[in-house]
């Protein structure tokens, strides 16, 4: 009896389908209302006259302050789980004890796992002009802590929230660093600075993609956090269009708003993948000459 062989790509079909029905499809209809209009004061939406007015309505400077402001949350946000995440992620993955491993990965997760809001709340209490970090000031001299409902409370909620998202990348791409290869590079002169700028941050440098698309991705989209901690003054794209959506009812408005999120997301990416294109170029531009020459 003769078997039948089935292609390899049917076991993504799920995968495919998954996306498909619960990602591709409603960004689409999202796209197909950016089109409409608010059909009069209890209306949300209409599509029987398309036109591009909604995202004319978005590039006004109201609207434009709060995308700009929304993108450098985001960038500097990235960058400070970045620069926190790393060593972190460094230190549990080639000094920590092996049997320590696993106690500190569950430090990082456990927190994570904890509900969204309930977490950004408790920054809302710690940063308040109430909160126990306001009386230790006073009671050293200072003034009270007036943090609270601006930009840098969002970064610090931000930061708190999506940390975890970048160190386990980090952690996994730092771990798979073989030992051999860098106490090779040690034993041919190179210092543990020198190492890890030719050896372990390379190799690493995948694990930081991965984890600097977790954080700003939905990063940029988040709305909890602006809402909880931010305010008027550290005002998210995503507030605005949730606020389309259930205050004023206006679909349309919030679609294009929506939409035009995912187009900056999408360039920023691109922008920085283009960036550390050029960065890189050099490098392997001299790795190649390299290899011709030990070639001829």
């Amino acid at each position: 009896m003769r078997r039948v062989r089935l292609p390899g790509f049917i076991l993504a079909v799920p995968a495919w389908l998954w996306l498909l029905a619960f990602f591709v499809a409603p960004v689409l209809v999202v796209f197909w209302y950016s089109f409409g209009y608010k059909p009069g004061l209890f209306g949300t939406h209409a599509n029987d006259r398309l036109s591009l007015e909604r995202y004319a309505e978005v590039l006004t400077p109201t609207f434009f302050d709060t995308f700009t402001n929304t993108l450098w949350i985001g960038i500097a946000g990235t960058l400070l789980c970045f620069l926190i995440g790393a060593p972190v992620a460094y230190w549990m993955a080639l000094k920590a004890p092996v049997h320590l491993k696993g106690i500190l990965l569950a430090l990082v997760l456990v927190p994570f796992w904890t509900n969204f809001l309930v977490r950004t709340i408790g920054w809302m209490v710690i940063l308040s002009p109430e909160g126990w970090i306001s009386h230790a000031l006073q009671a050293i001299g200072f003034s009270p802590l007036d943090v609270l409902y601006t930009r840098p409370a969002v970064l610090f909620g931000v930061v708190y929230n999506y940390l975890p998202l970048m160190i386990l990348p980090l952690f996994v791409a730092f771990d798979r660093v073989e030992l051999p290869l860098r106490e090779a590079s040690k034993d041919l002169g190179a210092n543990r600075w020198r190492t890890f700028a030719r050896i372990t941050f390379p190799l690493a440098r995948p694990g930081i993609i991965v984890g600097a698309l977790l954080v700003y991705i939905p990063l940029m989209g988040d709305y909890i956090t602006a809402t909880v901690l931010g305010g008027a003054k550290g005002n998210m794209v995503g507030q605005l269009v949730a606020s389309q959506f259930q205050t004023a009812q206006n679909w349309a408005l919030g679609s294009a708003m929506a939409i035009m999120l995912i187009l900056i997301i999408l360039a920023s990416v691109a922008i920085m993948a283009g960036l550390l294109w050029l960065i890189a170029l050099p490098a392997r531009t001299r790795n190649r000459i390299r290899l011709e020459e030990v070639a001829s």
